[in-house]
């Protein structure tokens, strides 16, 4: 019943590049497995895009950063 519902994690973040692998981890550990993760980013001046660019290859998680804060 609960693996058809469709779970969306949205994920703030500014200059936590030291933090966010470990979020994006906790939710691909997870055992249901039909979701998204939407990453925000407001801004960071960090390497958080960089940290970020190897999950881009899996569909259910979007890196939506902004220019500035």
């Amino acid at each position: 019943m609960f693996s058809s519902i469709k779970v969306a994690i949205i994920t703030p973040t500014y200059n936590r590049a030291h933090t966010i692998v470990r979020a994006v981890e906790s939710v691909l550990a997870q055992t249901h497995s039909n979701w998204e993760l939407i990453i925000r980013d407001d801004g960071s001046r960090d390497n958080t895009a960089e940290i970020l660019a190897p999950y881009s290859a899996d569909a259910r998680i979007r890196y939506l950063p902004r220019a500035e804060n």
